[in-house]
């Protein structure tokens, strides 16, 4: 099973349509440019270490796709800003990873649009 993170916790997931998923080893280039019929697209992230997905994400909202944004697998509580900056609207994680990483650890990042670098250049 897994957890749907979002800015203000867990949740499960509630999507009952087909979505996409991208495995994060795609190109930019790749990725669709239609859009038609879809309201979710899932990136895979099978490692923390890998932030393919973070420059899929910025390409996809780029190319003006409006619609929910998933990252998927192992992305961390630290990584939780840099996913909503990026363009994700939530995340997708293993109980697992839920179970060491509590919604607490997740809810205290998900301020993230008052507390980037810009912000805290300009205080």
């Amino acid at each position: 099973m897994s957890v749907i993170v979002r800015d203000d916790g867990f949740h499960a997931d509630d999507y009952k349509g087909e979505a996409i998923d991208l495995a994060q080893d795609l190109m930019p280039g790749d990725l669709p440019t239609d859009f038609h019929g879809v309201d979710l697209i899932r990136v895979a992230f099978p490692s923390s270490a890998d932030g393919r997905g973070f420059t899929l994400a910025r390409h996809l909202r780029a190319r003006g796709y409006t619609g929910r944004l998933r990252a998927q697998g192992h992305v961390l509580a630290d990584q939780y800003a840099m996913a909503r900056r990026c363009g994700f609207d939530e995340v997708e994680i293993p109980d697992d990873l839920a179970a060491r990483q509590p919604a607490d650890q997740w809810t205290f990042r998900a301020d993230w649009q008052d507390h980037d670098y810009r912000a805290r250049l300009k205080a």
